[in-house]
This record gives C-alpha cells, structure tokens and sequence, in this order.
C-alpha cells in the first residue's frame, strides 16, 4: 500500500510536531511512508468564507500531488472534512476535475480513521504516564463520524490516565475564520471548554485538531492553568524513555 502523509498548512506552519509523530506511528506500525512536495492548501480557508471559486486551484492541486497513493493520512479532522465533502462542491461543473475528487476524496483518512479501519490497530505501543482528557473536535465527530476510534486509540496507551471530559460534544468556537469575526462569542465558547478541561484535572488536553488545541490551549495558557494541549498523534508517537 502506498501511503502519502498531508501535513496540512497549520501542520507545516505552525505544529509541525503532529505531522512527524503521524509519520513515526505510521512507521512504527510497518508503514512505508511518503510526502509528496507538491502539497499545499486543501482550500478549506476559501471555501468556508465563500471563496469557492478561489478554491478551485488548491483542490486540483491537492488531488494532482495525491492521484497516484491508495491512502492518504492527515492529523486533522478538518482538513480530511473538508477534502471528503468539500472538494465536490468546489469541482462541480468542471467534468475532469469531479473525476479526479470522486477518485482522490475516499483515499483521504483522518489519522484514528486508518488507524483502526484501514490498519486494524488499536494499540500503536505508546507510552504515556499523565492524566489525559479527550476533546472531540467537531468536524470530526459530526462530518468524519470518528466516535470512539481516538478514545480507543487512547486507551491502550501504557500508563496514560485518561478522564472523561465533560461536555465533550460541545464546540470550542475556534471554526476558523469564525474566531476573527465572531471574536467574543468564541471567547465565551472557548471559555466554558476551557472551564471543564479544568475541572477535569487533567494534566494533558489532547484532540485531532491542532486548530481547536491552538484556541483552547491559548485560553488554558492565559488562565496559567497548568494544562497543556497535545495532539492525538503525538500522545499515540510517544514511547517509554521520551522526554514527556
């Protein structure tokens, strides 16, 4: 199988660490894996603000660097979210490039996605001694339908203390440009989660979006709470002897 790793732009801008551990899961597990230099945008950015037009030349992009893998791995929920029911959307009218979104789109995984579906794996040999809470993020769990396969996922990490979070399913107001037009309304939203990650006494906040860890992080970090965010792939990357 060859298997193509996306970074993502948040990934390779600003959290390249959740990238690299998607890498040395995916190794760990006998998984020869590939980065095709030609990646870019998914144009997520442009068609959520109404720029589909505008996305059209980050979705050819996308599906010309990715045509020639049977799978295609990404730490981020939203990003695979919007390659799944995006891409369609941004390419219709043009015949060619539906073909090749209909052909790319469902080789696209979220990380606990191939993990458990595609690989069958639910224990990565990782090895994590800290109390962790899980917060689903929500292209995730309402566009992806991952549900329990990153709790699974967690739960066979050696060591690892995990707590349920509550009000899981509630949004942290992050939702991209909705932070910077909805300022306060994300704050407050943000705000609350921040509140019951507290509440949970977990050491570590860990979810597969690097976007909503940046929002909720930001306010845990502003409220010296102690807390700090983890991507799920670097929890799932970690082995005994790391400096954790």
């Amino acid at each position: 199988m060859r298997v193509a790793l996306f970074a993502t732009c948040l990934g390779d801008t600003m959290f390249p660490e959740a990238p690299k551990a998607t890498l040395r899961v995916l190794e760990r597990l006998g998984c020869q894996v590939e980065f095709p230099m030609r990646q870019t945008c998914c144009g997520q950015m442009h068609t959520n603000t109404g720029y589909r037009r505008e996305a059209k030349s980050s979705v050819r992009t996308f599906v010309d660097a990715f045509a020639d893998y049977d799978a295609v791995v990404a730490p981020s929920g939203s990003c695979v979210a919007s390659v799944r029911h995006q891409h369609a959307q941004v390419a219709d009218g043009d015949e060619r490039l539906s073909r090749a979104v209909a052909r790319t789109a469902p080789k696209v995984h979220e990380l606990s996605e191939f993990l458990v579906d595609v690989l069958g794996v639910e224990d990565t040999g990782a090895y994590f001694p800290h109390r962790v809470t899980y917060h689903p993020t929500c292209h995730s769990s309402r566009l992806l339908r991952v549900g329990d396969r990153p709790l699974r996922l967690l739960r066979n990490v050696r060591s690892l203390d995990l707590v349920e979070l509550p009000a899981a399913d509630q949004c942290c107001g992050f939702g991209g440009t909705f932070a910077l037009k909805n300022a306060d309304v994300s704050v407050a939203m943000g705000a609350d989660k921040a509140r019951h990650v507290r509440e949970t006494d977990a050491e570590v906040l860990c979810a597969g979006d690097n976007s909503c860890l940046m929002h909720i992080g930001g306010l845990l970090s502003r409220q010296r709470s102690g807390v700090r965010v983890l991507h799920l792939a670097e929890i799932l990357a970690s082995a005994e002897g790391d400096d954790q």
